[in-house]
């Protein structure tokens, strides 16, 4: 997993509550095992008119959100199934770090374990973002995951929570797999003993 220890990017916003895992990779994509590939569908149903070209009307193809990498959206983002799919799709897109004042449970879950940062804001805080997105054109932000803190360039500097346990796998890059291969001399020894 990539080591995520501060990032800035631009920001898409997306204001629309409940944006669930079935809107950010429809189903019919979820039959590849691979982590790859997905982000070409990511949002198809919104990104998409049912000819296959791009539908202007959604956020995901205005020119001015082209190459974001943070995702601003409201309550209850990632609802729905529990597919891991889903952070898979927005990781393979390009987003590392996701603002919302709440997640889905499996989904917040997923997104630590595939290397991105879901931040919970409360909604005055998350109402302030949308309301700098609108205001400054290619609106940035930086997350400074050792500083815990999400700054502009327009003098906001906020405060964020985050497990510590998490906060220390994203940034050491470890996945489960990495955090059991840390203690191999332990699980050799024991093997070696069996």
């Amino acid at each position: 997993m990539k080591a995520f220890t501060r990032h800035q990017g631009r920001v898409l916003p997306m204001d629309r509550p409940n944006v669930d895992t079935d809107q950010i990779i429809p189903k019919q994509f979820l039959k590849r095992i691979e982590r790859s590939g997905f982000g070409k569908h990511l949002f198809h149903d919104w990104r998409y008119r049912e000819d296959g070209s791009d539908n202007p009307d959604f956020e995901l193809n205005d020119p001015q959100y082209a190459g974001a990498t943070i995702l601003l959206g409201r309550r209850n983002f990632g609802c729905g199934s529990s597919r891991e799919h889903a952070p898979w799709a927005l990781e393979d897109y390009g987003f590392r770090v996701l603002l919302a004042p709440s997640f889905a449970d499996i989904f917040y879950n997923n997104c630590f374990k595939n290397g991105m940062l879901p931040i919970v804001l409360d909604e005055k805080t998350i109402d302030e973002l949308f309301q700098r997105a609108c205001q400054h054109d290619g609106y940035a932000l930086t997350v400074d995951l050792n500083e815990c803190l999400v700054s502009d360039e327009h003098g906001l500097a906020l405060n964020f929570d985050v497990d510590e346990f998490r906060r220390h796998c994203l940034l050491g890059g470890l996945d489960d797999i990495e955090l059991t291969l840390q203690h191999e001399d332990k699980i050799a020894a024991f093997e070696a003993q069996m």
